[in-house]
């Protein structure tokens, strides 16, 4: 493997995480780093279908059966993107990635953590990510930002009691992780969050004095 970095931005719903790529859009364009940027699930052509059916309001899905696409499109988007990507000295950056997982279908829908763990390790075998840029907000933030936003998908739709068991999930993983993880408060000004993000990503491509 290269010295390529692997990045995950992720976070509850109505975070910020539209507005904080562009910042790592930014970052990277300003150093005239490689860089690839994608998304989970989606990044291929199967992955955008099955995010497609997985987010659609009218989707019908048992649980391990939802638990099993984020995998399979998962698996595909290792094969067809991030891997090669790595390979080749290109830095990756991903909306989301298996800590999602953890977060909606473990936290939120109840799927055991240890049932996950076997699907990422088979999965992914010893690849995680380098470093994951977790946004939070409170819970009544991310509510409202989602009620003013687009239409609604099928995730959006769930109760205010499923995000925060969403939320708790994202928090645990970052207690058990926190050299990977970098937690960020988006639930400020717009200048303070990118500086924030930017501070980051100094430290951890050796930028910082």
């Amino acid at each position: 493997m290269t010295s390529a970095k692997f990045l995950t931005l992720d976070g509850i719903d109505g975070a910020g995480k539209t507005t904080q790529l562009n910042v790592i859009r930014d970052w990277f364009a300003a150093r005239d780093l490689p860089v690839l940027f994608t998304r989970e699930p989606g990044g291929t052509a199967l992955g955008e279908e099955l995010r497609r059916l997985l987010l659609a309001p009218e989707t019908k899905v048992s649980l391990y059966t939802e638990t099993l696409l984020m995998f399979a499109a998962r698996r595909q988007h290792l094969e067809e993107v991030i891997l090669p990507a790595l390979e080749q000295g290109v830095h990756v950056v991903s909306d989301r990635f298996t800590d999602a997982t953890f977060a909606y279908q473990g936290g939120g829908r109840g799927v055991p953590d240890e049932q996950i763990e076997i699907l990422e390790t088979w999965v992914q075998g010893s690849l995680k990510p380098d470093l994951t840029i977790l946004l939070d907000v409170p819970l009544e933030v991310s509510l409202a930002r989602i009620e003013g936003s687009r239409e609604k998908d099928r995730f959006e739709q769930e109760q205010s009691a499923f995000f925060e068991r969403v939320r708790a999930a994202y928090f645990r993983r970052a207690d058990t992780a926190s050299e990977r993880y970098a937690v960020v408060n988006s639930n400020r000004e717009k200048p303070e969050v990118r500086a924030d993000i930017e501070a980051i990503l100094d430290r951890a491509f050796g930028f910082a004095d």
